[in-house]
């Protein structure tokens, strides 16, 4: 298989360039100009952060990808579908308004927000991929609308998927509200009675009232959760738990088929910012301190690939003591081997993800890294 090139560059700076215009410069060494934005539509993907969240991309680095599509003739605009989970991006109101108290005003990036799937995230577009595992993929119609895809990626760990990258951001990214309930609706969380203290924290993060509180102690009701994860996060006494072993592979492969959907027969550029990287997601309402130092920053046409190159960069690097990362290292006696991610959020897997969206022709997970 042909290597994929990963374009890399390093958040070192000299007097006479500052980042911003090396974003710029590693975007044009990457072929960004190859693709025709003449009168075209860009959605340019990103995640504005829950409120609260710090460690979300700044809106500069979202200015200058919308200001070089506008300077080769596109309309760009920033998009991103709204969440499962209550919080402040449930609906598209309080998701523009969480994009604007984060910084994603048009007066700060240059372009207008859209949230893809519309006021309450039902508007979408059904997408026939045929695959293994989904066979139509809803992506919020906004995003299908547009001629040109372009992901722009914080990456960092995830709870759930192990990491959040290229595919993260797309794949589940782009899914309407009920496309995110398709990807997630394999994993069934279950609470261990002993370790819950009844504090309600499960309950209030539901979207779905699936946990209900009896004698202090929470159980979450199957028939109303739609396994998105965000109760494991939140419990402060790690009380819920679920099978990973089946769940979290089968969301991987869902989400590399509906990156697929989002990506196929148009044109697509990536980029991914390894900075800030916490533990968690973006949407949580909070971030932890991160778990290595910054890396740099990377684009590609192949998402695969891209993941593929940040995962090895982070992995090569040294964990910040007391973070997640280094606190869990100082359990382990033997460190060889080990993959940052999953020493993180040791009941996560991201590979199945990589593996399975080679198998269906999304990229490569072979790479040639160009450093600019």
């Amino acid at each position: 298989m042909e290597k994929s090139k990963v374009y890399f560059t390093s958040f070192r700076t000299v007097g006479s360039e500052n980042l911003l215009q090396k974003l710029h410069r590693l975007m044009k060494a990457a072929g960004f100009e190859q693709i025709d934005f003449q009168d075209k539509y860009a959605a340019i993907k990103i995640h504005f952060g829950e409120y609260g969240n710090l460690a979300f991309l700044r809106p500069n680095y979202a200015r200058v990808v919308a200001d070089y599509v506008k300077e080769l003739g596109g309309k760009a605009f920033l998009t991103d579908c709204n969440t499962l989970y209550v919080g402040s991006r449930k609906n598209a109101v309080d998701h523009l308004e969480t994009a604007y108290v984060n910084g994603f005003s048009p007066y700060q990036t240059g372009c207008h927000v859209i949230i893809g799937d519309g006021l309450k995230g039902t508007d979408e577009a059904i997408v026939p991929i045929n695959g293994e595992y989904v066979k139509e993929a809803k992506i919020g119609h906004a995003i299908m609308d547009a001629d040109v895809f372009i992901s722009l990626t914080h990456f960092k760990g995830h709870e759930v998927a192990g990491f959040g990258g290229a595919l993260k951001n797309i794949g589940m990214g782009c899914g309407s509200r009920a496309g995110k309930m398709e990807q997630h609706c394999d994993g069934k969380p279950s609470v261990n009675q002993e370790a819950c203290v009844g504090c309600g924290a499960c309950q209030k993060i539901c979207a779905h009232g699936a946990p209900q509180i009896t004698d202090k102690k929470a159980a979450i009701d199957h028939d109303k959760c739609v396994g998105c994860g965000r109760c494991l996060a939140i419990c402060p006494k790690d009380a819920i738990a679920a099978d990973f072993d089946a769940s979290v592979t089968m969301l991987n492969y869902k989400m590399a088929e509906y990156s697929l959907a989002v990506c196929k027969d148009r044109p697509c550029f990536h980029i991914s910012l390894i900075c800030d990287v916490s533990p968690n997601c973006d949407c949580h309402s909070e971030n932890d301190i991160p778990i290595i130092p910054d890396v740099g920053m990377l684009a590609s046409f192949d998402p695969v690939a891209l993941d593929m190159c940040c995962a090895d960069l982070c992995n090569q690097m040294p964990a910040v003591e007391n973070s997640v990362l280094g606190e869990n290292l100082k359990k382990q006696e033997d460190h060889s081997g080990h993959d940052h991610f999953h020493m993180t959020h040791p009941d996560t897997e991201w590979r199945s993800c990589i593996s399975h969206a080679v198998k269906i022709g999304l990229g490569s997970d072979q790479y040639e890294m160009v450093t600019v």
